[in-house]
């Protein structure tokens, strides 16, 4: 025979404010040829890292990220290649910030030390075991009132939990609104905003069929 179980999905979110920004920062170069595209990008993103350090962020926080080289072939008048070629040199690193109140700081010193790519801001929880915990109690609330609700809509009782797993599916979404907007921070490089991010947990729990529902 089949078992009398029951198998719900239970969701909790809990809205947090961030404490952690990752920028990425890089510079691009071109020239007429490799070695000096080279090391041109290599003079920028040493004053970069240079800019970066002394805005207070520490060397375990900035990692390389890409290095690339490509060629773009020069197009003649009558729309024809040529034989001249230009270089592109690109280099990039991912630099975290703890002080969200330094991002725009950041950003203003790496600009100002000759990046010229910016390829995003996200922020994130650098600890996010206590959100999660709570999102997961929530979630353990939500699939004992589901199989519940299911259990009485059937005339059934609930037994005891079968077995519980924890769906896995992403990582935390950021949720923008009016007020958190106006923590905006000021900068050269425009206003960030940290705004607040949604941690959701999701645990399908299957839980026994005891029995008829009592009278």
């Amino acid at each position: 025979s089949l078992p009398r179980t029951i198998t719900v999905l239970g969701e909790g979110t809990v809205a947090t404010q961030p404490d952690v920004a990752q920028i990425q920062v890089g510079v691009e170069v071109k020239g007429d040829n490799a070695q000096e595209a080279s090391a041109e990008a290599a003079a920028t993103m040493d004053a970069i890292l240079a800019a970066l350090k002394k805005a207070g962020v520490a060397t375990k926080d900035i990692q390389t990220t890409g290095f690339n080289i490509w060629v773009e072939q020069r197009v003649g008048p009558d729309g024809a290649a040529t034989d001249e070629v230009i270089y592109h040199v690109g280099n990039s690193v991912s630099v975290t910030v703890r002080d969200l109140n330094a991002v725009g700081d950041v950003l203003d010193a790496a600009i100002a030390a000759g990046a010229n790519s910016v390829f995003g801001v996200n922020f994130s929880v650098d600890d996010p075991d206590e959100v999660m915990a709570e999102a997961r109690s929530l979630a353990a609330e939500d699939a004992l009132a589901r199989a519940e609700e299911l259990a009485g809509l059937h005339g059934v009782a609930l037994g005891e939990v079968v077995s519980i797993s924890e769906v896995i599916d992403g990582a935390a979404v950021p949720m923008f609104d009016s007020v958190n907007a106006s923590m905006g921070l000021g900068s050269a490089a425009g206003p960030i905003a940290p705004g607040e991010l949604q941690m959701t947990a999701r645990l399908q729990v299957v839980y026994a069929i005891a029995g008829p529902a009592a009278d």
